[in-house]
């Protein structure tokens, strides 16, 4: 059952500390499958984690998750070759497509390689949720902040633009994100956008940012636009707390 508008979870969270696996599932993430509106069945949840080069340990603590949690999970690998035959059909017939966080240059790369960019975009507009942290925030996004090129941040620009804002994030658990999507947007490499502090997510249907959610106290999201004397303002938003 399609989410009845195209809908993205996007975030810096959703997973969660475990007792008898490496990370569990976190609050966001369960809202995001609880969007798409699934009833009579398990929930069909994809995991995306090309951001991590399609890391096997990662995809079976997901398998180990996702079946603790009633879900029907799947994995799209892309390394060494995709393990689906259809990915269009495979990706279309989703609840849920949840992508990791890692390298969102390489994700974005190898994702247009194999035209994933374009059956991402179908899949959004059938009403299949796309949610993801870090990486799988950004991509979703105009662009953000990256440090897929090495230590030192740079801008990614290329994201899939489904949403045309910029996007940031660990906004502030990580100092040197806050100034830099700052300068970025005041500057005009970047358009105005969104941020989340780690636990916090934007919940868009269409293109419209509708709420702030956190999964943890305190998370704060934030809107940063270009201001008229070309600086930054940033505007903190109200956050909805879920659990």
């Amino acid at each position: 059952m399609p989410a009845d508008a195209p809908t993205i979870l996007a975030t810096s969270g959703g997973i969660s500390a475990s007792d008898r696996l490496p990370w569990g599932i976190g609050a966001l993430t369960r809202h995001a499958v609880d969007l798409s509106g699934t009833t009579g069945r398990a929930p069909r949840v994809c995991l995306l984690a090309t951001a991590v080069g399609d890391d096997a340990g990662l995809i079976g603590t997901f398998y180990a998750n996702a079946v603790a949690e009633g879900w029907q999970p799947s994995h799209l690998a892309l390394f060494p070759m995709p393990n689906i035959d259809d990915v269009r059909e495979h990706l279309l017939t989703r609840d849920v497509v949840w992508v990791w966080g890692g390298s969102v240059a390489g994700l974005l790369a190898m994702w247009r390689l194999h035209r994933l960019d374009e059956v991402l975009r179908e899949a959004w507009q059938a009403g299949v949720v796309l949610t993801g942290v870090s990486a799988g925030s950004i991509c979703w996004h105009a662009g953000g902040t990256t440090d897929s090129f090495g230590p030192e941040l740079r801008p990614v620009t290329n994201g899939l633009g489904l949403l045309p804002h910029s996007n940031g994030v660990h906004y502030d658990s990580e100092p040197r994100r806050r100034p830099l999507l700052q300068r970025l947007i005041a500057e005009g490499t970047l358009p105005p956008g969104y941020a989340t502090a780690d636990g916090a997510g934007l919940l868009y249907r269409g293109t419209e940012l509708v709420e702030a959610l956190s999964e943890k106290r305190r998370a704060g999201a934030y809107r940063v636009d270009r201001g008229p004397d070309g600086t930054a303002v940033e505007t903190p938003l109200d956050v909805r707390r879920i659990s």
